[in-house]
């Protein structure tokens, strides 16, 4: 886009902003602020690095179909995400899973993964100036093939994923000391039922008593977080799921650990965005997953539509910003994987700025007032302001692609380097 154009367009939307109280040079401050965490599972289909030996792949997870040219090794999954980051404005994370350690051709099951396996990482995200994220790897596994991880009859399968946990948890204290920013710590086990079990409470309680186990290792808060999702259901565990939203808020809210909320792990006719109030009352802080469900699959890739701009309105509107963590989690194969990246990141990013441009205080106010009407023709209104020109103007101003020009750029990488794998 001509560089003047989007200037003379931002301006007009600054002036239409302005005449309901919102000074967009002050939102795009606030949504320069905004860290999204980038999982880098997106990048190999969650194929990892492991030796081939340790990997199963039953379970919980399917991703479908097989674009050309998904990263087959650490360093073309780093110059994928190095590509990602250049095409989006901001300072963002990246979010590793423990199967993406740098193993090389050792034999290293996961109750011994190190940090050692890791370190590069670190060295990596130090030198773009980026925090990561960590998440155990409790799938894609002979010990998960049963459908039980934590939360196993078996002790001897049961101590091998809490061992696998605490491991993980002490690399990322370690991320996070190193890198001066704190690592979040995203617990997701895929345990569950196929079919109607009877000793639901028996693998809850299960469940409970090794997360104590899990946590007795303290580590600073300014080196970890940790973070416990949940899920409706799962592939193979639709009968019921032992980590369900009701267990980990109780079990957050009992041991003071972050709940992280994944939009595509809920029933479909659930606001998840109407939760988030609801859970910092209790919660100091959360992880959200942002994600989109379409039926039974919880990973297509974010959009800018009414479940993610909900959420983004209910944590600005209430001054959640400082309390909330951001994250992107899906995999989609069938398309460009840089392109997948890349328009999820957009599509959040818009959300928030979407929420950012209200003028909240002035809607709280007509709202006290019972001025209904007011509230709900503003809420229309708000819907056809120009904020994809101020959007356009932030990428300006970051130096990234502006609008459509990110699709010729991720063109041309699929030509240069992504063909050529």
């Amino acid at each position: 886009m001509n560089v003047e154009d989007i200037n003379i367009s931002y301006h007009q939307a600054k002036k239409a902003y302005s005449e309901i109280g919102v000074d967009t040079d002050e939102v795009l401050q606030k949504i320069s602020e905004l860290p999204i965490s980038i999982h880098c599972w997106q990048s190999d289909d969650i194929s990892g690095f492991e030796n081939s030996a340790l990997t199963s792949k039953t379970g919980g997870i399917q991703v479908t179909e097989n674009y050309k040219g998904k990263a087959r090794d650490i360093g073309e999954v780093r110059a994928d995400l190095e590509k990602v980051l250049s095409l989006v404005p901001g300072k963002h994370r990246v979010n590793l899973h423990a199967i993406y350690g740098d193993f090389g051709k050792d034999l290293v099951d996961r109750n011994e993964i190190k940090i050692e396996h890791f370190q590069s990482w670190i060295d990596w995200a130090k030198k773009l100036q980026i925090g990561l994220d960590f998440n155990p790897t409790c799938f894609f596994h002979p010990l998960a093939d049963s459908g039980f991880t934590l939360s196993n009859t078996d002790k001897e399968i049961r101590d091998f994923w809490i061992a696998h946990i605490k491991r993980c948890r002490k690399i990322a204290a370690e991320m996070g000391k190193q890198l001066g920013t704190p690592t979040i710590l995203n617990i997701w086990i895929p345990d569950g039922a196929k079919d109607i079990p009877i000793d639901r409470n028996g693998h809850r309680d299960i469940l409970r008593k090794s997360l104590d186990e899990i946590f007795k290792d303290e580590y600073p808060q300014e080196y970890l977080k940790d973070s416990l999702e949940s899920k409706l259901f799962g592939i193979g565990a639709e009968a019921m799921t032992v980590g369900s939203s009701e267990f980990y808020l109780g079990y957050a809210i009992g041991n003071k650990k972050l709940l992280c909320i994944d939009n595509g792990h809920f029933h479909p006719t659930e606001q998840v965005g109407d939760k988030i109030s609801s859970i910092l009352q209790f919660l100091k802080e959360i992880n959200v997953h942002l994600t989109r469900s379409i039926r039974w699959d919880s990973d297509h890739v974010t959009t800018f539509n009414e479940d993610i701009i909900l959420i983004a309105q209910e944590i600005i509107r209430n001054g959640f910003l400082q309390r909330t963590h951001i994250s992107l989690d899906y995999f989609d194969a069938s398309i460009n994987r840089i392109g997948a990246y890349v328009t999820g990141i957009r599509a959040s990013q818009l959300a928030f700025l979407y929420a950012m441009l209200e003028p909240t205080e002035k809607l709280k106010t007509i709202e006290k007032e019972k001025k209904n009407f007011q509230r709900l023709a503003y809420l229309e209104i708000l819907k056809s302001m120009p904020f994809g020109a101020v959007y356009d103007y932030f990428c300006l101003v970051k130096k990234v692609p502006v609008a459509k020009d990110y699709i010729a750029d991720i063109e041309q990488y699929e030509r240069q380097v992504i063909s050529k794998r």
